[in-house]
């Protein structure tokens, strides 16, 4: 290995040095300033009376899967097992191709 590659590989790692100190230094401006942003924020939301909804962030609680429905009530019930089906989906093989209105529950 020649001495120019040592020197690149030292200017490299130097630069990286660099990198992490910058890092490290925006990350601190970060935490100084969040305060006086957040304030700064507030302060614009209250004045212009703005809602979660005008700022788009509404929008972004109602994505992803609806929220799970309560069960629907029982309409049918098989008289030796006691299993009950609301009518909805796939019928249980205990009424699949039957006449329904003698599993109704009353």
């Amino acid at each position: 290995m020649s001495n120019e590659g040592g020197k690149e590989m030292s200017q490299y790692s130097e630069l990286k040095a660099q990198i992490a100190k910058l890092q490290a230094q925006a990350e601190e401006a970060r935490r100084t300033e969040i305060a006086d942003v957040i304030a700064t924020i507030r302060e614009k939301i209250a004045e212009y009376g703005l809602s979660a909804q005008d700022l788009g962030f509404a929008e972004a609680a109602r994505r992803g899967r609806p929220p799970k429905k309560a069960p629907l009530p029982a309409r049918y019930q098989d008289p030796k097992s006691g299993a009950t089906w609301s009518g909805r989906g796939k019928p249980p093989k205990w009424i699949a191709g039957k006449n329904r209105e003698r599993y109704l529950i009353a």
